[in-house]
């Protein structure tokens, strides 16, 4: 063998060695960024979700939902898929178990959503949604804490976005609100976490939080236009304060 084909030989073998060891890099770095996002999620491979949501036909037999919050659920099934997991689509008032065994996603107001109105009443005792049907300046506003939050519609819409669990331990699946003050606020939330999973999660673990955003000119922009507030984990998971009489503070209607 002269000189000339062992050096193209070796070249060969040096090529494809490197080959190889980035095609391992890689291999490991995805293997690890979906871990990472399973964890998050709650999702490990084959596991089983749920996607809860708003009726549109109150009562009626088949689950009809509205277009923004079509598209929320198209948004958290993506992120299910590429964990590996499943999904079973349930509407609000046929969810009657608990919470923990298998990750959940509720979406809606607690308004119309019954099981985010149980949710919210459980875990974030300091959140008062006004759920008042009439018209007026605090319809749909949210009181977290001291500050409150009222809706201008097509302008200013507020949604919080929450990864919560029950307190079960570390295998307990925790549970995700998107409680907006319009459907197509929900489907903001969504589409932010699709977004900023790596970001929350780096931040956050395996940890509780909930998110307050602001959808901005949803009339010209849709979902697109969002922005963070706060991070209103605390207030939101402080019970209100105790009236002189003993009652806890009532929650806006």
């Amino acid at each position: 063998m002269t000189e000339d084909v062992r050096n193209i030989v070796l070249g060969l073998i040096a090529v494809g060695l490197s080959a190889v060891l980035g095609w391992l890099a890689r291999t490991y770095l995805w293997k690890r960024r979906l871990r990472r996002k399973q964890a998050f999620f709650g999702l490990p491979d084959n596991s089983e979700s749920l996607l809860v949501v708003n009726r549109d036909n109150a009562g009626g037999p088949e689950l009809t939902v509205v277009r923004h919050d079509v598209s929320a659920l198209l948004e958290l099934a993506a992120l299910i898929k590429d964990c590996g997991a499943h999904a079973q689509l349930i509407a609000h008032d046929a969810a009657q178990q608990s919470f923990g065994e298998r990750t959940e996603f509720c979406v809606g107001s607690p308004a119309a959503n019954r099981r985010m109105a149980a949710h919210m009443h459980s875990l974030l005792p300091g959140v008062r949604v006004n759920t008042d049907p009439e018209p007026g300046p605090d319809r749909g506003a949210f009181q977290i804490g001291s500050e409150r939050y009222r809706l201008e519609g097509g302008i200013a819409e507020y949604v919080l976005l929450a990864r919560l669990t029950a307190g079960q331990g570390t295998e307990a699946r925790p549970v995700f609100l998107f409680c907006g003050q319009r459907a197509v606020t929900s489907q903001a939330a969504t589409r932010y976490l699709a977004r900023h999973h790596e970001r929350l999660s780096r931040k956050h673990g395996s940890n509780a939080f909930v998110l307050l955003l602001k959808v901005v000119n949803s009339q010209a922009y849709g979902p697109d236009v969002v922005e963070l507030v706060a991070d209103v984990t605390r207030a939101a998971q402080t019970p209100p304060p105790v009236a002189a009489n003993g009652k806890g503070a009532h929650r806006a209607k």
